[in-house]
């Protein structure tokens, strides 16, 4: 209740010294609740997956993404990179993309980190693009049979959580990921 009369004032702009900090920290403390469920969903739906993020030396988890468009697409959510099983900074994801597509979607994903070369090319970029730099492999239902830690040693492999919603077509498509 405190917290909640307290983002209220910020909200009115009597908020006093502190108040955009508790908000940053709410905010922060919520997106790490959603993004430990979405790893614990997609390891409970993919089993499979668990060899991956857990032999991962990084994890990049995005709960929630909102992608939708008629034509020109947008797509945006915020994720938690973690490494060593901790909290280490949080990353704003966007996409954009044209051609023939349409409707409404909302997803997650779990970017996992198999080698420091990867990890080190995200954090000395201020914001990078997916598939400039690092390879990026996507995991799907079917591919995740063969997928094993012998077989993927570097790069990044994604795996996609909770998709609810439309979205058909095809077009061109670029993801940027920027530190919060």
């Amino acid at each position: 209740m405190a917290t909640s009369a307290l983002m209220n004032l910020s909200a009115c702009g009597v908020g006093g010294f502190g108040v955009t900090d508790l908000r940053k920290d709410i905010f922060r403390a919520g997106l790490s609740v959603d993004a430990t469920a979405t790893l614990a969903r997609l390891t409970a739906s993919e089993p499979e997956s668990a060899n991956i993020t857990q032999k991962a030396q990084a994890l990049l988890i995005f709960p929630h993404i909102i992608k939708g468009g008629y034509g020109i697409g947008l797509a945006t959510g915020n994720g938690v990179w973690r490494e060593d099983g901790k909290k280490q900074s949080y990353y704003r994801s966007t996409a954009a993309s044209y051609g023939f597509q349409g409707g409404v979607t909302s997803f997650g994903y779990v970017m996992a980190f198999m080698d420091q070369a990867s990890i080190d090319y995200v954090q000395n970029s201020n914001g990078w693009e997916v598939g400039v730099g690092p390879s990026v492999m996507v995991a799907d239902f079917g591919f995740m049979n063969k997928l094993s830690t012998t077989t993927v040693r570097k790069g990044i492999v994604v795996f996609f959580v909770d998709r609810v919603g439309f979205f058909a077509g095809s077009g061109i498509e670029g993801t940027k990921i920027n530190p919060l």
